[in-house]
């Protein structure tokens, strides 16, 4: 498959952390990433709040709290 480069707004600390990743780290994210826009534009009907809605519940679901977000988003 032909590969093709996107530009997406992130935050300073993801992109940081992103960049001070392995080569091989970044490729695995770069193939989660592709996978996921694409479930995501297979599913037009659901708004943008729908999904960080739903995104919010399965993360709380899975113990995440705003108090670890926060820690593991401004860790270095």
């Amino acid at each position: 498959m032909e590969n093709q480069t996107i530009s997406i707004p992130v935050d300073v600390a993801t992109a940081q952390a992103y960049t001070k990743s392995s080569e091989e780290e970044q490729k695995k994210i770069q193939l989660l990433l592709g996978l996921r826009i694409r479930e995501l534009l297979d599913k037009p009907s659901v708004s943008l709040n729908q999904l960080m809605d739903e995104i919010g519940a399965k993360t709380e679901a899975r113990g995440l709290t705003p108090e670890i977000l926060e820690y593991l988003l401004n860790d270095e």
